[in-house]
């Protein structure tokens, strides 16, 4: 393999995990292992986050606080992107790591052909319909409308991106279930680089406004399912390993079985990813109440809080290419010392970073808006601390849920999302904002979006039962007992 450079995220990711191994409380070169797959997908959500960050902030500057909320209030529909793909794409991950470790190459193809299938039925309606009905999605949110008009702006054309965004989670996690996280990084974090240069010249150079941060995520998601296409069909492309495993593109994309269980593990992954996207709508709605001076604030705390939150990423889809991996080779026991272990390195990694950002949470935020209304900078800098204090139970609740994925055991992470969202951070943010409780009110919400899921996935983690319902997904291989 080419050389590759020292990446700072990857020492320090190690440099956890050795401590970790050091003090006995995870084996050394699991560590290893894991950080050499964890940390090229945190570096690719690193910059996807940083991207979006910079969306904000670029407009934020261009244009001011009724640009920042529009885009803001767009993510969610622009979310469900993600939701899709990513539904489809936890299916993807769990049936090709599985087929990965059982050496059964031949299937490989098949999960792929049908991810894609799968990926493009479902969301090539979905962004027809946001580019037609875009102002009407807006409105949901805020009456406001200034912030409508540059929500719907940028929503219309942010559509268009839908399908690509979704082709490409299934690109990554196919990697990623193949042991290769460095290709995702490479193809996706290169591709958030190019959208950020593509904002800068369409919104100052070109003077596009919303339209041109909306068009510069199009053209960059665009990009990168090219690259991901030409690689899987070609097996090489500039600047990443070569794939042994190359898809047919004629081959059948129509499997009974390949379908079911992509829609048997893949829909409550949907489900789960849906709550967020579903429940940031009434969120959002409930935050515009406060005022557009909380409602940019908690934008940008959002922003913030989707870069600290990429330490999930990498351990979530480390856990279930790894415990996927285990189980396809009928090791059972193996596979719950591997997620056991991913999940206290998850939350060590988590804690570190959220003391860093807590440490420069003032400078973070005045890089997000040039001239802010009177109370936009100490709100969002109060909302960063509740952030980094909430986040680190994100270390739980990504990488149980990464293992759970793997064992195709996608029903209770969805439950614990849920739990989250409409038991906990929506009343408590309603409460904030119609009672004397107020910005504690949102506070309270980031704690309980992440500690109720973390002690749910925990719990379910802890059972084993996610070892047998594996079973039923597996290639025919005996189990480590037999």
């Amino acid at each position: 393999m080419a050389w590759r450079p020292p990446n700072p995220v990857r020492l320090t990711i190690l440099w956890i995990g050795l401590g970790l191994a050091r003090l006995g409380v995870i084996d050394r070169e699991r560590a290893r292992h894991t950080t050499d797959l964890a940390w090229p997908r945190i570096v690719t959500g690193i910059a996807r986050m940083s991207k979006n960050a910079v969306d904000v902030a670029l407009v934020g500057i261009a244009i001011g606080e009724m640009a920042i909320a529009g885009v803001g209030f767009a993510a969610p529909f622009w979310g469900l992107a993600f939701t899709v793909g990513g539904g489809v794409a936890g299916g993807t991950i769990a049936l090709v790591s599985q087929r990965y470790g059982a050496e059964k190459y031949d299937e490989l193809g098949m999960a792929i052909r049908s991810s894609v299938l799968l990926v493009l039925v479902i969301s090539v309606p979905l962004a027809a319909v946001f580019n037609a009905f875009a102002p009407d999605f807006i409105s949901i949110i805020s009456d406001n409308p200034d912030v409508i008009d540059e929500g719907a702006e940028y929503l219309a054309v942010v559509a268009f991106g839908v399908p690509f965004a979704g082709l490409n989670l299934i690109g990554s996690r196919t990697f990623v279930g193949m042991d290769d996280a460095w290709t995702p990084m490479i193809l996706r974090g290169g591709g958030a680089l190019a959208n950020i240069g593509f904002s800068a010249i369409l919104i100052f150079g070109l003077g596009k406004g919303v339209v041109g941060a909306a068009l510069g995520t199009v053209l960059s998601n665009v990009i990168v399912t090219a690259a991901f296409a030409v690689l899987l069909l070609r097996g090489r492309f500039p600047g990443v390993p070569d794939v042994v495993v190359t898809v047919d593109p004629f081959g059948t994309y129509l499997d009974p079985e390949m379908l079911r269980s992509l829609v048997t593990i893949g829909t409550p992954v949907f489900l789960r990813n849906m709550v967020w996207t579903v429940a940031e709508i009434p969120l959002l709605g409930i935050v515009d109440i406060f005022g557009t001076d909380t409602a940019s604030a908690y934008v940008i705390t959002r922003r913030i809080w989707g870069i600290m939150n990429t330490p999930g990423w990498g351990f979530g889809l480390a856990a279930s290419s790894l415990v996927g991996q285990e189980l396809g080779r009928g090791d059972e026991d193996t596979a719950g010392e591997y997620g056991t272990e991913i999940i206290t390195f998850a939350v060590a990694v988590y804690a570190v970073s959220a003391l860093l950002v807590a440490v420069f949470a003032e400078p973070i935020v005045h890089a997000f808006v040039d001239d802010p209304g009177p109370n936009t900078i100490p709100i969002a800098i109060s909302l960063v601390y509740a952030a980094c204090a909430a986040i680190v139970f994100r270390g739980v609740v990504g990488a149980a849920e990464g293992a759970l994925n793997a064992a195709g055991d996608t029903r209770w992470p969805f439950y614990a999302q849920a739990s989250g969202m409409f038991l906990g951070a929506i009343p408590l943010a309603y409460l904030g904002a119609t009672t004397s409780l107020g910005l504690w009110g949102l506070y309270l919400a980031f704690a309980a979006e992440t500690i109720l899921p973390a002690a749910i996935n925990y719990y379910r983690f802890g059972t084993g039962r996610w070892k047998a319902i594996s079973r039923s997904y597996r290639p025919a291989t005996p189990t480590a007992d037999d």
